[in-house]
């Protein structure tokens, strides 16, 4: 098989789903996403109660952010 491999010049594909299992394990969350972030949890809850969702976009994107942070894929 590598005398094929040397004749045609090509070489086996790289198997990147290796590197993506390995890299998920090592950015698992360690909570669950509905405990993760509260404290800007509960200011997008309140906001998006009070103001409506259009409104509150800057907690939104907080919230998120916060979420990032703790490994989750958002």
């Amino acid at each position: 098989m590598s005398d094929q491999t040397a004749q045609n010049g090509l070489s086996p594909p790289p198997i990147p789903e290796q590197t993506k299992a390995a890299a998920s394990v090592e950015t698992k969350p360690k909570k669950k996403i509905c405990c993760a972030c509260p404290d800007t949890k509960k200011l997008r809850d309140e906001c998006i109660v009070e103001y409506g969702e259009s409104a509150c976009t800057k907690w939104i994107e907080a919230h998120k952010m916060c979420l990032r942070a703790q490994g989750f894929n958002i």
